[in-house]
């Protein structure tokens, strides 16, 4: 091409075009030389669970770095993602549990496996999941007995570094938008202000308790429907969030900063204080909404029979906490509690209501750690990374967290490594 003059831009053009075309290549045989991990998608067994760890599109990104992904058939239907779609992702799909797991290296999943499932995981593998020892006592039994490394995303460390992988926080959003609609689904009132030919309605009046990312997702929410919204917690820096998004904080003078950005848990003393003012709160509200949680242990009760009696009929208490014990005193998961009038909504894993957009923010946080443990498709955990060692459970069988050595004793598979 003697006589062709090329242009500072146009050079940039075509390296930018080839250059990384050339570095895959340069590394094939680095790559076809290297041991493929398989990495397995199961079907959730949690009773109602309709969310999948991993999305077609985080697949594809995953096979592109060197995983050999295997996907059970019909682990994404409930969230509205078919085999064919995981297939043309470049998965494998296995017809069950037991195919699936055949050689697995790393199976993701969002929830801990029950008894039979955790008997499918071959020995030395690593799982990862929301994984509380206290509530998966069976599994964690089985799966230490057989060796396996467990990582939880209940126990990852909150630090800057981390907000990628944050599946509680990622999750928690799609909780606080559900628990806001359905406030509104249950009110006997509309949310927004009305003005119409027959009358004028006033908003709804919504009382938000724990101002963390659920509580923040359902003040925005419930705004955005039009309702007035109030807001409480016991953590006095989440006064500047909640007003931020239009909320009117409350300051009952009660303060429970806890480590980590969680609040600790009330003495008896602040809990009488609390409920106290927040009995005349509550009654004046047409709608509550409950969030508050303390990481392995019960939700402490906000919200007492008492206060729901001077609830006024038609009025709604959605808690959100129900699967750890409920804020309100009234609370059963998964139902519906009519008390003379007052609707007490008890959210049974709430994020699994949207499982899609649910599925799509917890599979960026898989991807995310599996990244940070496994570059080119390889499990090679850094345990002197702080990321690393805080999420894990078990380590080749050996419990590691406080709640799991609780759970399996402090010696023998109990004792870490």
């Amino acid at each position: 091409m003697a006589g062709v003059s090329w242009s500072a831009e146009r050079r940039r053009t075509w390296l930018n075009r080839f250059i990384p075309e050339l570095r895959y290549w340069y590394r094939a045989p680095q790559l076809l030389n290297t041991t493929t991990v398989k990495l397995t998608v199961p079907t959730e067994t949690r009773a109602g669970e309709r969310r999948v760890a991993l999305v077609p599109d985080v697949v594809k990104k995953l096979v592109a770095t060197g995983w050999d992904v295997v996907v059970q058939s019909g682990a994404g239907t409930e969230a509205a993602f078919s085999d064919d779609a995981y297939a043309g992702a470049g998965a494998t799909i296995a017809p069950d549990a037991a195919a699936a797991h055949q050689g697995a290296g790393l199976v993701v999943r969002v929830n801990a496996p029950d008894g039979e499932a955790a008997d499918l995981v071959p020995t030395d593998a690593v799982v990862l999941s929301f994984f509380q020892p206290a509530q998966s006592v069976e599994a964690l039994r089985i799966l230490a007995g057989r060796g396996v490394t467990v990582f939880s995303f209940d126990q990852l460390p909150r630090i800057s570094r981390a907000q990628g992988m944050d599946a509680l926080s990622s999750q928690s959003t799609v909780s606080g938008y559900r628990a806001a609609l359905t406030a509104a689904e249950h009110l006997a009132k509309f949310f927004p202000m009305l003005m119409t030919a027959a009358g004028t309605v006033p908003p709804a009046k919504v009382l938000v308790m724990g101002v963390g990312v659920a509580g923040l997702q359902a003040i925005a929410t419930a705004r955005r429907l039009g309702a007035v919204v109030k807001a409480y917690d016991v953590r006095a820096a989440a006064k500047e969030e909640a007003e931020s998004l239009g909320a009117t904080f409350l300051d009952l003078g009660v303060s429970a900063e806890g480590a980590g950005g969680y609040a600790r848990e009330l003495t008896e003393e602040e809990l009488v204080r609390q409920q106290t003012a927040l009995a005349s709160e509550v009654a004046a509200s047409d709608a509550v909404i409950t969030t508050a949680a303390v990481p392995g242990r019960t939700a402490p009760i906000l919200v007492t029979e008492a206060m729901v009696d001077g609830m006024a009929p038609g009025a709604v208490v959605v808690d959100m906490a129900a699967d750890s014990g409920g804020n309100c005193a009234l609370t059963q998961a998964g139902m519906v509690v009519d008390h003379h009038g007052v609707h007490v909504v008890g959210m049974a894993n709430p994020a699994s209501g949207m499982p899609t957009h649910a599925s799509f923010f917890y599979a960026r946080n898989v991807a995310n750690v599996v990244g940070l443990m496994g570059p080119e498709g390889a499990l090679a955990p850094d345990w002197d990374d702080e990321i690393v060692s805080g999420m894990c459970v078990l380590r080749q069988g050996k419990a590691t967290s406080p709640a799991a050595i609780e759970v399996l004793g402090g010696s023998g598979e109990g004792s870490a490594p």
